[in-house]
């Protein structure tokens, strides 16, 4: 599977991810969690075709799904992962491989058919419900630490020769206890034995929250992930970024879980839904806080919901949509000008450098800044304008350009002398919807 695809690693620096060779590498995810358990073989070209043709990367996906709440109704082919034990529990030791097109042979298809389209995936072992269920779950727990080794021995020698693959561990449940972290540290040793340590892995945390508060010296955590979550309107992942990026031993990180288009804010539909605008603030504010990538996310895409307006409460609308109308929001096709942004610079060399600014505003209007060599780039949520310290890039001129996150355009500001001392840019538009990043680049004439 996927045989012309590179493996991934940790860039020199240690703050990014690579291919095997060297080649840059920009995680442009997609939370699908429920990729494999709700979706036939056709729904599943449909999406990964439409992820690709977006710029997608990464597909976020999870082998055992946290919404097999009633166990035997298996996937779209009615197929369980797993073999049940004498008492009538999944059992991790034993997946179900029996008859035609197992539920497993049905996530090496999709595995397949999405490096053939150069997506990887981004793969949970399971949901963390199967570890440490809320109160409310209908789930059992099934892992214990020896099952868990044992099964994520037979899941990595299985996709040992996958390149296109990264392991994520967890599934936004807490680490509370020693028996969740042992499960935990035992499903990585049994992965890492399997694979030959050939995949990247990571841990996905509850949110807003990071995998680094718990497990940033596991040695087995390649890089770290982040879940800023849906509780907030107003972007807080910056500060989560900050914290792991400042964290020794340096590793690369990202926010995996952020908020999720036409979610409920607070998952209440009297709070409003998130939209384009916050999913796009979301993005700018990890990348330039120092996150290697980042994840898009939407309510109804995670969990490939058709629709019906199914919540807790059925008075109040909690999925707004279908999952083949969601693939194209706002917000999903904008993720391509975040992509383009980072591309057209030596990102690998991107730095968050808050000294850029000469003074900051508050609240939605809050600044945020970073830097390479030769470039510097600063976010401008509701446009109005960016302070900037002049005289950091090693050029006598700055080059000014204005970047539109809504649609990718350029628009050239002008070429400034590079001296010390604050310069005042104004943004092109003011106003919701109207973000917009700052570029300077260093340039050696005055035209």
């Amino acid at each position: 599977m996927g045989k012309s695809m590179k493996r991934l690693r940790v860039s020199e620096n240690r703050r990014f991810l690579v291919h095997e060779d060297g080649i840059p590498f920009y995680w442009l995810g997609d939370t699908a969690w429920e990729l494999f358990h709700n979706l036939n073989r056709e729904e599943i070209l449909y999406y990964l075709a439409t992820r690709a043709k977006q710029g997608f990367t990464v597909v976020q996906a999870v082998a055992l799904a946290e919404l097999d709440e009633t166990y035997g109704k298996g996937n779209a082919y009615g197929r369980e992962p797993l073999q049940l034990a004498a008492d009538g529990v999944p059992d991790p030791k034993r997946p179900d491989l029996k008859g035609d097109y197992s539920y497993w042979d049905h996530v090496d298809y999709t595995i397949s058919k999405a490096n053939e389209l150069g997506l990887y995936i981004a793969l949970l072992p399971a949901w963390g419900n199967r570890i440490h269920r809320w109160p409310w779950e209908k789930e059992p727990e099934i892992f214990t630490v020896e099952n868990a080794y044992v099964y994520g021995k037979w899941l990595g020698n299985r996709y040992r020769d996958v390149p296109g693959l990264v392991w994520v561990l967890g599934g936004d449940r807490p680490l509370h206890t020693r028996r969740h972290f042992e499960i935990v540290c035992a499903m990585a040793e049994g992965l890492r034995e399997g694979d030959g340590g050939s995949h990247l892995m990571t841990f996905h945390p509850t949110g807003p929250d990071s995998s680094a508060r718990q497990l940033h010296d596991e040695p087995w955590l390649d890089f770290n992930m982040v879940q800023s979550g849906h509780l907030h309107a107003k972007p807080t992942n910056d500060e989560l970024v900050a914290a792991c990026y400042a964290m020794s031993p340096v590793k690369p990180v990202l926010d995996a879980e952020p908020c999720y288009e036409d979610l409920p804010i607070r998952f209440k539909a009297e709070n409003g839904y998130f939209d384009a605008v916050h999913v796009r603030r979301a993005a700018y504010y990890a990348l330039l806080s120092g996150a290697f990538g980042h994840t898009y996310g939407h309510h109804s895409v995670w969990s490939m919901n058709d629709g019906g307006f199914v919540g807790v409460n059925p008075e109040e609308p909690f999925f707004i949509m279908g999952w083949k109308e969601a693939l194209r929001r706002p917000g999903a096709e904008q993720m391509r000008h975040v992509k383009a942004l980072m591309q057209a610079r030596r990102w690998l060399e991107l730095r968050p450098d808050l000294a850029l600014l000469a003074g900051n505003l508050p609240g939605e209007c809050r600044r945020v800044a970073a830097r390479g060599e030769r470039f510097a780039l600063v976010f401008c949520p509701n446009g109005l304008y960016a302070d900037v310290v002049m005289g950091v890039l090693d050029a006598p001129f700055a080059e000014a350009s204005w970047f539109n996150t809504s649609d990718g355009a350029w628009i050239p500001a002008g070429r400034f002398p590079n001296a010390e001392g604050k310069r005042r840019f104004i943004a092109p538009a003011s106003g919701r919807d109207q973000d917009w990043i700052l570029c300077l680049d260093a340039a050696e004439s005055p035209e």
